[in-house]
């Protein structure tokens, strides 16, 4: 068993709906458990701001299924949304990505290979994955420095 925590946007549509209809599939499916979502927030655009605000959260879950098994239905998710990836870190439908993930024990596991990266490389550099996940991990600490003392730095 794993727990993940995976961030959700969207900027393009009816972006709530696009976000609550991929969680509706994620509560259905047979693999996954518990799933959870942080308060959804509008936030600027990050890397290419030539595009409209977005709306952020992140969720967390249980899940049977293998880091590799779970970027596959999240990005069936994402398809089903009729995400298009024509402008890196441009205006999506839907965006999800594994944030973090835990095993059994409650380790933090990494992996880097060509089509994942966990921890996701750029989460701690980015407000819009922090703030929602300090809600769901309010005393989460990466590298020795406290989620809300990130935040803080971020903001400054």
């Amino acid at each position: 068993m794993y727990t993940y925590y995976i961030s959700v946007g969207s900027n393009i549509g009816d972006k709530s709906d696009y976000i609550n209809s991929a969680f509706q599939s994620l509560q259905q499916h047979g693999a996954i458990s518990k799933l959870v979502t942080s308060s959804l927030i509008e936030t600027e655009p990050w890397g290419y701001t030539e595009q409209d605000t977005f709306v952020n959260g992140v969720w967390s879950c249980e899940s049977t299924l293998e880091p590799h098994q779970m970027l596959s239905l999240i990005q069936q998710l994402e398809q089903a949304a009729g995400r298009k990836r024509l402008i890196h870190w441009g205006p999506r439908t839907l965006d999800l990505d594994i944030i973090l993930v835990y095993d059994t024990e409650g380790k933090m596991i990494s992996l880097c290979d060509e089509s994942l990266v966990i921890p996701h490389p750029h989460f701690w550099n980015r407000n819009f994955v922090l703030e929602p996940l300090s809600q769901l991990l309010p005393t989460f600490t990466y590298k020795g420095v406290k989620v809300a003392d990130r935040l803080s730095q971020l903001e400054v």
